[in-house]
């Protein structure tokens, strides 16, 4: 299946919550973006579950900003959507961070929620 703009839209949905949370420095309301088994790779090691997204975010500078791109979507199941992002991460203190994130949203009822996560970090 190739993307579409429902693909952007409901990525866009998900992500833009996960953004206001991460910019706000509210680690628990990005976690209630993910599922509750959602596999969670950061730039540390990875975790499975919400503690561990809330956890990651929580130890992250105060004064963190995310801005997204999407680059690429995919529907691979009417209740699931691959999204390839460009991220950048900016800081009060030091030079923004750029990497590549590859998100899966899983429809979950009325709701999409993010049940995979990973980022990468290209130099």
């Amino acid at each position: 299946m190739t993307a579409t703009t429902d693909d952007a839209e409901i990525l866009s949905g998900v992500l833009d919550q996960w953004k206001a949370a991460v910019d706000a420095h509210q680690p628990d309301r990005v976690a209630a973006l993910f599922t509750e088994d959602a596999v969670f790779q950061g730039l540390h090691p990875y975790s499975v579950g919400r503690q561990g997204v809330a956890d990651y975010y929580d130890s992250q500078p105060l004064g963190m900003k995310a801005a997204y791109r999407i680059l690429e979507t995919r529907r691979h199941a009417d209740d699931l959507v691959l999204g390839y992002l460009a991220v950048e991460f900016s800081f009060r203190d030091r030079p923004p961070l750029d990497v590549k994130l590859s998100v899966l949203v899983v429809r979950t009822g009325d709701d999409w929620s993010i049940g995979h996560y990973q980022v990468s970090r290209l130099d």
